[in-house]
């Protein structure tokens, strides 16, 4: 049974979001050699955790439990927690985990809140920087008050692309080799800085004018996607279709919206592995 709880502001949503990853993440900064000496884990064969995670997901979960005992949150590393709700928040207590255990300040926290499949608010937090975006349903997207836009680059060819490889690179036929070989051939150049959640919020800034990954998972990306779209940019999955968050992967393409077409023709050209996802249309 879903808990039916009153309705919320954006703003308090906004306000629990930020909270969250700004005390999480200076969590991470401030005690970043400790967590460290603690020990590097495995959660697979490349695929790495660290104490700073387990920490900052603990921090993150005090934060909305204070203000939403009964709320649903899916995190990254303890999964689902709570009962079923009608809000559910989205966690990734550490997001570019293989930057942040060698020393790499190229790392975030990410915290959205969707009701019923729509997302509501959502925050980043960049600790190295201290930078931090924040974006509510129809309140726009902004970092450190300012008001975010996507870019207004029109043409691929004049694009800066971002993208990402899975843990499982190994492992899989879905590298995503096949999609950056086409792509560096029409971009005008193509980043790959190992966070998910910073790609999404750098399209929303404007710094990048696109962005596509394989197999994310719904916590790497809920954050960012709004923020994306709140500035003005378009999320589909790799056939235009929108995002289903309640899937357990999404392949994730976003853009500032002028390119997007553009981007999907490209994506077409290496559809290694892929299957349509049966809610995607045509």
């Amino acid at each position: 049974m879903k808990t039916l709880q009153a309705s919320r502001s954006i703003t308090e949503l906004m306000e629990t979001a930020q909270e969250a990853v700004v005390r999480a993440g200076r969590l991470l900064h401030e005690h970043w050699r400790e967590f460290l000496e603690a020990g590097v884990g495995f959660k697979g064969p490349v695929d790495l955790v660290t104490e700073g995670d387990r920490r900052s997901e603990a921090t993150i979960l005090e934060v909305i439990r204070s203000r939403y005992p009964d709320d649903a949150i899916l995190t990254e590393e303890r999964g689902a927690v709570g009962r079923e709700s009608e809000y559910r928040w989205l966690v990734d207590p550490l997001d570019g985990t293989t930057n942040y255990a060698h020393g790499l300040p190229v790392f975030a926290v990410s915290v959205a809140v969707e009701r019923q499949g729509q997302l509501l608010a959502g925050s980043v937090y960049e600790p190295a920087t201290g930078r931090l975006y924040v974006a509510g349903r129809g309140e726009g997207a902004r970092r450190d008050g300012r008001v975010l836009r996507v870019s207004g680059t029109r043409e691929l060819d004049r694009s800066l692309l971002a993208t990402g490889f899975a843990y499982n690179l190994r492992e899989t036929d879905e590298t995503n080799l096949d999609h950056f070989d086409h792509f560096s051939r029409r971009a005008q150049g193509i980043r790959r800085l190992g966070a998910a959640a910073l790609d999404l919020c750098w399209v929303a800034e404007g710094w990048f004018d696109g962005f596509w990954e394989y197999r994310l998972h719904p916590w790497d990306v809920a954050a960012g996607v709004l923020l994306v779209q709140e500035a003005g940019g378009r999320v589909t999955d790799f056939f235009g279709a929108p995002l289903d968050l309640c899937r357990p992967t999404l392949d994730v393409v976003a853009s500032n919206g002028q390119i997007h077409g553009a981007m999907l023709r490209v994506l077409e050209l290496g559809h290694t592995g892929m299957h349509r996802a049966s809610s995607s249309t045509p």
